[in-house]
């Protein structure tokens, strides 16, 4: 079994996703996507990207790692009664059933980041865009003091070493960790640009629930419970993620959630 497709399918991320709707919808907004662009998502989970740029009148494929996902967002899409998108099981380190150069906008936001052998997927990426066309990806960053980081910083002290040879996919959050990976795939480090933006997790529950949510479907954040269980610590990672999330909530009501997160915004030319 493909530990990165066990990982996404273990939970259901369609839960967390649920909360990123409103910035998935905003940052989209600024790609200045037109009618007929051919767009590849990366990464796609339910469409919290892909569906908003079908909707701007891209032609858009999704692709991702977890069947599960890809099966809800195929329920959006027919929901949505949407003919420009479709969404297919792919792994982002080996896109071998799709042509070279074959896409106007590649964009991957928390997605592809997660994928192992991070210059496959540089180089992935880069194969399947179109000269002229771009990469957009959004990324997780180490040490950053705000939401996602900080919940990897504390789940990684109660579960166990990582394999040797393991590429922490925080690196897609260190500019100089993404230019060298896409140099190699054959771009021009001058065309390569970088912005940090904020994406909001906007929820009608508490902190403590939005906790539960992440502690229930998310794959990482179930695998340290599971961890920390069996260690006897359980209480105790309880106990920093809520103190997390309670101080990074900026509702005044704090029976609803709003919780910015800063990434890294990578834009590549080709």
């Amino acid at each position: 079994m493909n530990a990165n497709k066990a990982l996404w399918e273990k939970g259901d991320f369609t839960r967390l996703a649920a909360t990123m709707r409103e910035s998935g919808s905003a940052l989209v907004a600024k790609l200045g996507i037109t009618k007929g662009l051919k767009v590849l998502d990366l990464g796609c989970g339910d469409g919290t990207t892909a569906i908003p740029a079908a909707k701007l009148g891209a032609n858009v494929e999704g692709v991702d790692i977890a069947r599960n996902l890809v099966e809800a967002g195929n329920a959006r899409v027919k929901a949505e009664g949407l003919t420009n998108i479709t969404f297919r099981e792919g792994d982002a380190i080996n896109l071998n059933d799709i042509p070279d150069a074959n896409f106007d906008l590649v964009v991957s936001i928390f997605g592809a980041m997660f994928a192992p052998q991070p210059l496959d997927v540089a180089k992935e990426m880069f194969r399947v865009t179109r000269p002229g066309g771009r990469i957009v990806m959004g990324n997780w960053i180490p040490g950053d003091p705000t939401l996602v980081a900080q919940i990897l910083k504390v789940s990684s002290a109660y579960t166990p070493a990582p394999p040797e040879g393991f590429v922490s996919p925080m690196l897609w959050g260190v500019e100089s960790n993404v230019i060298e990976r896409f140099v190699a795939a054959g771009a021009q480090k001058e065309s390569i640009s970088f912005e940090r933006e904020t994406f909001t997790f906007q929820a009608p529950f508490s902190p403590t629930v939005f906790l539960d949510t992440f502690r229930k479907y998310y794959g990482p954040t179930m695998n340290a419970f599971e961890a920390a269980e069996k260690n006897g610590k359980e209480a105790d990672l309880q106990r920093e993620l809520e103190a997390l999330f309670e101080s990074q909530n900026q509702s005044s009501d704090k029976n609803t959630t709003s919780i910015p997160a800063t990434f890294l915004k990578v834009t590549v030319l080709k």
